[in-house]
């Protein structure tokens, strides 16, 4: 059995992914190496097609290998039951997406207290996280607004704001600034390196911005099925 990567909070060890149609096979990930540290912001950037969303979806435990292993602090996860699953997802893993998704009937603050509440906090203790992340965000002023009320910028603020509500150990966000505008990008994503950061987090960043991905401690793609470094030009 393999052993995961020394102090890594995410390791895919030796990850192949298969996708059948019919006859025909269409493999994606052929030993997919990937192990990142807390506090380190990785980004990868790929092509459509390379199979940037089934690492996402590998490392968010929403999918399994066929063969290979994810670590998630050292957890080995590929024999784990879905409920299993679901729990490591729900405490060691935080999700951003391109789209907010956030709850459309409820209050910024509101949708930052449901996933504490979810995971066992009291209505008060997750209030006070959720106003301290909002707080630290510079969106508390706009706490009782819901999404269709806020910018997109606004949004998406409140969008990592939940995702760091359960003090997980990982992020993933997938193109988390591609429906801003440059200036608001700019500060969305200065936000989100800062609570990396602060606390420590291991985090993935998928994203086609350039710009943003040199600002990350490594950048990474996908070549071939596996994850080797990006190099410009």
């Amino acid at each position: 059995m393999s052993a995961p990567a020394k102090d890594a909070v995410l390791h895919l060890d030796k990850v192949e992914r298969v996708y059948v149609s019919g006859a025909s096979e269409l493999p994606v990930l052929k030993g997919a190496e990937l192990a990142i540290r807390p506090g380190e912001l990785v980004a990868l950037v790929a092509p459509s097609g390379a199979g940037k969303s089934t690492l996402l979806h590998m490392a968010g435990l929403l999918e399994k290998p066929d063969r290979g292993e994810v670590f998630i602090g050292g957890v080995a996860t590929g024999s784990l039951d879905d409920q299993a699953r679901t729990g490591l997802r729900r405490t060691e893993i935080g999700f951003v997406y391109q789209f907010h998704h956030l709850l459309p009937e409820f209050s910024a603050l509101e949708n930052c207290i449901i996933p504490q509440m979810i995971a066992g906090l009291t209505r008060g203790e997750a209030t006070e996280r959720a106003r301290q992340l909002l707080a630290y965000l510079r969106i508390d002023q706009r706490a009782d607004h819901r999404p269709a009320e806020l910018s997109g910028g606004e949004q998406q603020r409140v969008a990592i704001a939940r995702a760091f509500a359960n003090a997980p150990r990982l992020l993933l966000a997938d193109e988390p600034t591609g429906n801003l505008d440059p200036k608001t990008s700019d500060h969305v994503f200065e936000a989100l390196t800062t609570l990396v950061r602060e606390t420590e987090l291991a985090g993935l960043v998928a994203t086609h911005n350039l710009a943003l991905a040199r600002r990350m401690d490594r950048t990474v793609t996908l070549k071939d099925g596996l994850v080797v470094p990006y190099e410009e030009g």
